[in-house]
This record gives structure tokens, sequence and C-alpha cells, in this order.
């Protein structure tokens, strides 16, 4: 007997707000931290610009990310009150209309008219099919800009903590290689829960997610190397 597939709720964006947070976290802090590092100030201006990054960073996420899915929500909801609004002031065109989308993949004729015929006869439902059918959502779940901004802030936070960790308690080179093999392990672990969430391969996902952190990472170092700090 095959086993069911449950599929995860993708549309609330809590879930894609927190994996993106915590993976833009992890990477801007480490650039920024090795960035400064690399200019090789004193150890409490790399913790520092360690922590106005983490903050900054966070709540511009956090803002970014309501302000994206509210005005998304907005525009969904606009639509859904127009398609309630042909609803009733055209069924039949509304139903003629579902019929030709169930024709269209593959449903013969009667049946697709039947079939059409039946979803209309509830309000409820019928918004619900046209909302699927035609614009591709769920009209009951748009998903909450709140709980994908606090998502995002959390994660975001906590994937730029990790290459601050070592700036706590020591300093110099020390403090430099530790950020760099945090940020590579919390790299390669973010990549295989981003594949454990997609179903790729965890080699691939992990080896991308370290090498986007690492280039990142590397070229802000060289930067801070050639710029370094000024003694005026």
């Amino acid at each position: 007997m095959e086993e069911l597939v449950h599929h995860r709720d993708l549309h609330g964006g809590a879930v894609r707000a927190g994996i993106f947070g915590a993976s833009d976290g992890l990477v801007t802090n480490v650039s920024l931290i090795l960035g400064v590092a690399g200019a090789h100030p004193a150890s409490s201006i790399v913790r520092l610009a360690g922590v106005a990054g983490m903050i900054a960073g966070a709540f511009s996420m956090a803002a970014g990310e309501y302000v994206s899915m509210k005005a998304q929500t907005e525009l969904l909801e606009r639509e859904l009150e127009v398609e309630r609004k042909e609803l009733k002031l055209y069924p039949e065109g509304e139903k003629k209309e579902l019929a030709n989308i169930y024709e269209s993949r593959g449903v013969e004729p009667r049946l697709a008219s039947e079939l059409a015929h039946a979803m209309m006869k509830d309000e409820k439902m019928a918004l619900e099919v046209h909302a699927r059918e035609e614009l591709g959502i769920d009209p009951y779940n748009l998903g909450s800009p709140l709980k994908a901004a606090t998502a995002s802030l959390f994660a975001f936070i906590v994937g730029a903590f990790i290459p601050l960790i070592p700036w706590l308690v020591i300093q110099g080179n020390g403090a430099i290689l530790a950020s760099i093999g945090l940020g590579f392990i919390s790299s390669a672990t973010i990549g295989v829960s981003l594949a454990r969430f997609t179903g790729r391969s965890m080699v691939k996902s992990a080896f991308r997610q370290i090498c986007v952190a690492a280039l990142a990472a590397g070229v802000t170092y060289g930067v801070g190397s050639l710029v370094g700090v000024g003694t005026s």
C-alpha cells in the first residue's frame, strides 16, 4: 500500500520568510563582520558593526517582508472582490467560463457543464473554485503579513548572530577564523534544511549556500583589507 504524501502549507509566507531571513542574516552579517575585520580595527569595532548589522538588517528585512506581503495580499483581496461581484452579476457567464476551463483540461463538454453547475450552487464554493482556477489562489488563506514579518525578523537575528559569537569571547585572527568556520557550518545547515523542505539534493543545496556566503564574505573581506583603517 502506497504511503500518502502530505503537502505542506506554503501560502502563509512565514516558512518562506523564516528560511530567507536566516539565510540573509547569515550571509549579510558574516560578510559585514569579515569586511570590517579585514581592515584590522579594534575588536570592539567589529562587535559594534556586527550588532548594528544584525539589528538594522533584521528590522529592515521584517519591514520589507511586511510591506511586500501586505501589498500582495491587498492586490489578491481586490481581485477576489472583483470575482465576487462577477459571480453575483453574471452567474451564467461565470458558470460558462468555469465549464470552458474544465473543457480546456480535457473534460468532455457535458460533464464540464454539469461540474460547473454543481460548483456554482454554493456561493462560498463558487468563489473558492473560481479563485483557484482563474487566480491560482486560496481565497481563505492569503497569508499573514505580520506572521511573515515576525518570522523574518527573528530568523534574521538568529542567522546574523552566529558569525558574531566568536567576537564576544575572542579577538583577532582567531575570531576571524571562528566566524568563517561557523559561517561555513551554518551555511551548510541552512542548505540542508532548505533541501529537506524542497525535496532537492542536500549536497547541491548545501554547496550552493556555502558558495553564496563564501563569495559575499570573500569580496567584503578583500575590500576591507584594501581600504584598511586610517590613522587620522
